[in-house]
């Protein structure tokens, strides 16, 4: 009867090997429940089940569903203790001294067991590790490096900025050659004289420069460059064989040019920059052995994706040597789906399909294009060569050696087809492999365990394909031992596409992945401009990026810290003094009587709050929700702040509490409002304030834990440093960033698993590389039993 089902002949062994086994499962857990029922027929009701049912069921449903009075499950995070005390004291509604406080014990600990705590709702109602596609980012990473293999390897150092090198004259002679360098960004106006230098001396009327290198890409997008000179210039960026921009031949008296390129994030690539001073591209210099040298300049500058601003490129994003080429697919695929506050690819519709297609016709192109450099020279046997770069493209794609009736389907068939047209041989095998069910569904494509653990160690830490290292280790049968995934871990540690993944979940975590335009009353806030507003945003990736790149950081210096990362315009508005010999971004104390990390970040602050006034409110569900793991819900009703002309003698915290008085407002604006009190004492653009409106700033705060306890905070570091030591935090954070890296629920690895983390990160002093390494092998091994994690869903054909 399956066959009616399951057409596909390989749809038709995978759905064999899953319904067999789950029908034995199936019914076990029938039996199991049955067997149940019949032993509690004939056992006496709990205490605690009765009251729930004749006081607590008429509102919150039998299994605590939730009814048309109370839509909202009986669910939530309090402790045992905290759930009896709040019974005890509010409930029911009607009547709140109609229970004792046995009765409300008994009655909370059967609605704690039964369906109200995480756990518990996880065993009534199991979460499984879904099937799932590759996301958009992984789709674009796993191309890239799957074309990536056949080229060499990425080989950088740590000296930062891009090799120059200077000629006198206006041709790239290396006998005129008169200096070579590395210079940290390209940002020069050589006036009327030559490069400055100490011995060489060259002739200001003409002099051209070449500089080369790598560009790291930090996030993936749409990068605008920009070059700015007034003589010619020309731009490659990835790929060196045409210009990006070419302003090589100039005509009338532009000084700017612009192009953009899509670029994947974690990635370095290639880079040169041509520049020539001369006469509109004419020697004419020595007509004339009078003629005063013209001025000249030129700056090489970007727009990151979605800023508003440009600026120069900094010597943290290049790398003085040559890289292979990237290849980037661009196609725009639909979003992937966020609705559990993380990416799933779990979603298939036509648009994603339309998509796939697409990207495969794009790679087919390119491979097609580049296929004697990747696949080798012409010369011998070309047509066995090309065979021989087809199957190792087909094996890599899915990410383990091929059965040889996939190689007959895969490559012999595709040659055949395409009747000694090699080229077309190769783009039928890119296509048909790029829409396979193998390549698009990692765990769907047979892999044995130690590929399989292989597969899901690359998606957890590169988004991408399993390199040489993993895949030897798994040929070997070495990655089924726990200690050796956990060194490969932290190898990959170290690449740029997991250092640039993990700087997009902090990012992500502080609610700030998405950069928004921080628009300030000018009246108020002069100075603040769209400039600083960016200014302050590198500021937090540099304070983020300096964090990551030491292996012993702690969670805890991510909110004690009172440094921060400032240039000279950031200094001068917030008041810190600037060293006459610095340059750039640099490392300052920040207020450390008042300041407290990421917490008090000014560009955080600022994100949090209005144009004119600071919000409280924003403040504190980003504080509940982002970094203790609160379930805040939004409002019912669309939310207006009080304007400030209608109560102009108040402070903002005074108008906060005047608005959100009201019962229906109060349940969620108690737990809100004292954890964003506390960031008071800084104004909308993140400035300190002593006084709010002509009166003293009163940041003071509270904040009942799960467990009931009450804390009292006097200020923002108060806070910061309750954050720092909170189990509460530990576990917020070890929650997110498993889904953020795993893309699959946390409790469907275990009920307990968010507790076992959050003990973990405290046992190994919040050390952040040691909670990922644990991640990546929770994430990357088996599951340990069937019933723990459910079959999913076919793959569509």
């Amino acid at each position: 009867m399956n066959t009616l089902f399951c057409r596909d002949p390989w749809q038709q062994r995978r759905w064999n090997r899953v319904v067999s086994p789950a029908r034995g499962v199936w019914l076990l857990a029938v039996l199991t429940l049955l067997g149940n029922g019949l032993a509690a027929t004939g056992a006496e009701e709990a205490p605690g089940a009765k009251i729930y049912k004749q006081m607590c069921s008429r509102c919150h449903g039998p299994q605590g569903e939730g009814t048309a009075k109370y839509s909202y499950p009986l669910t939530g995070d309090w402790s045992l203790e905290r759930l009896a005390a709040y019974i005890d004291r509010a409930m029911p509604e009607d009547d709140p001294d109609k229970l004792d406080a046995q009765g409300s014990r008994q009655v909370a600990e059967y609605i704690y067991q039964a369906f109200y705590s995480p756990a518990a709702y996880a065993r009534l109602k199991p979460p499984r590790r879904e099937l799932a596609r590759l996301t958009a980012r992984q789709h674009r990473q796993t191309i890239a490096d799957l074309i990536g293999t056949f080229r060499p390897p990425v080989r950088l150092n740590q000296q930062q900025g891009l090799q120059g090198r200077y000629y006198n004259g206006r041709n790239f002679n290396p006998k005129s050659r008169l200096l070579e360098r590395v210079d940290a960004a390209i940002d020069f106006d050589f006036g009327t004289r030559g490069p400055d230098t100490e011995n060489a001396k060259f002739d200001p009327h003409q002099f051209t420069i070449r500089w080369e290198g790598a560009v790291l890409a930090p996030e993936t997008g749409h990068y605008e460059f920009i070059v700015r000179t007034d003589h010619a210039a020309r731009l490659w960026v990835n790929n060196l064989r045409q210009p990006l921009i070419d302003a090589w031949v100039k005509s009338g008296n532009e000084t700017e040019y612009r192009e953009r390129v899509f670029l994947l994030a974690g990635r370095f690539y290639s880079v040169r920059l041509e520049f020539s001073k001369a006469k509109q591209g004419v020697d004419d210099s020595k007509k004339n052995l009078f003629l005063k040298p013209r001025p000249a300049f030129i700056s090489l500058q970007w727009r990151r994706p979605q800023r508003g601003t440009t600026e120069v490129i900094s010597a943290r994003f290049l790398r003085p040597q040559l890289v292979p080429e990237v290849a980037v697919i661009d196609v725009p695929f639909p979003p992937d789906d966020r609705s559990f506050g993380w990416e799933r690819g779990t979603a298939i519709s036509k648009e994603w399909e339309a998509a796939v297609l697409e990207a495969a016709i794009q790679t087919a192109n390119y491979v097609a294009d580049r296929i004697d450099e990747l696949a080798g020279p012409p010369g011998g046997n070309r047509s066995q060569a090309m065979q021989r770069f087809a199957e190792r493209f087909v094996q890599t794609a899915f990410r383990r050696p091929l059965k040889p009736e996939e190689k007959e389907l895969y490559v012999q068939r595709q040659f055949a087809a395409a009747a000694g047209d090699d080229r077309l041989a190769i783009k039928r095998v890119v296509l048909l492999t790029l829409q396979s069910p193998r390549f698009l569904f990692p765990e769907a494509g047979e892999l044995t365990e130690d590929y399989a653990i292989a597969a899901r160690l690359a998606l957890i830490l590169w988004d991408s394909l399993p390199d040489q290292a993993l895949l030897t280790a798994a040929a070997a049968g070495q990655l089924r031992n726990p200690e050796e995934i956990r060194r490969q871990a932290e190898r990959m540690l170290n690449d740029p596409r997991a250092k640039a993944k993990l700087r997009d979940f902090l990012l992500t975590w502080l609610r700030a992945d998405t950069p928004k335009e921080l628009s300030k009353d000018p009246q108020k806030f002069p100075g603040f401009d769209a400039t600083l507003a960016a200014d302050l945003r590198t500021s937090l990736e540099l304070f983020l990026e300096d964090w990551l790149e030491r292996p012993d950081a702690d969670l805890k210096e991510l909110f004690l810290s009172t440094e921060v990362f400032f240039n000279r315009r950031l200094a001068d508005f917030y008041g810190v003094p600037w060293p006459a010999d610095a340059k750039g971004f640099q490392k300052f104390p920040f207020e450390p009587q008042h300041r407290a990390g990421v917490l008090t970040h000014p560009y955080l602050l600022a994100l949090l709050s209005y144009s004119k006034e600071s919000s409280p409110i924003h403040r504190g569900v980003f504080v509940g929700r982002a970094l203790l793991g609160l379930p805040i819900r939004p409002p019912m009703d669309a939310f207006t702040p009080l304007p400030t002309e209608l109560h102009p003698k108040l402070t903002t915290r005074q108008r906060v509490e005047l608005q959100t008085r009201p019962a229906e407002c109060a349940k969620c604006h108690a737990v809100m409002n004292p954890l964003g009190f506390p960031l008071e004492h800084f104004d909308a653009v993140g400035r300190f304030r002593p006084q709010d409106n002509g009166q003293p700033v009163d940041p003071s705060g509270q904040y009942e834990t799960r467990n009931g306890q009450i804390v009292r905070f006097q200020n923002a570091q108060d806070l910061a440093r309750f954050l720092a030591n909170s189990p509460e935090m530990d576990q917020a954070f070890a929650t997110q960033l498993f889904h953020y890296l795993v893309q699959q629920s946390i409790r469907a690895y275990g009920v307990d698993k968010p507790e076992q983390l959050r003990d973990f990160l405290s046992h190994n002093g919040r050390r952040w590389r040691k909670l990922v390494v644990e991640i990546a092998v929770t994430g990357a091994l088996p599951p340990k039993s069937k019933l723990e994690s459910p079959p999913a869903e076919k793959p569509a054909s």
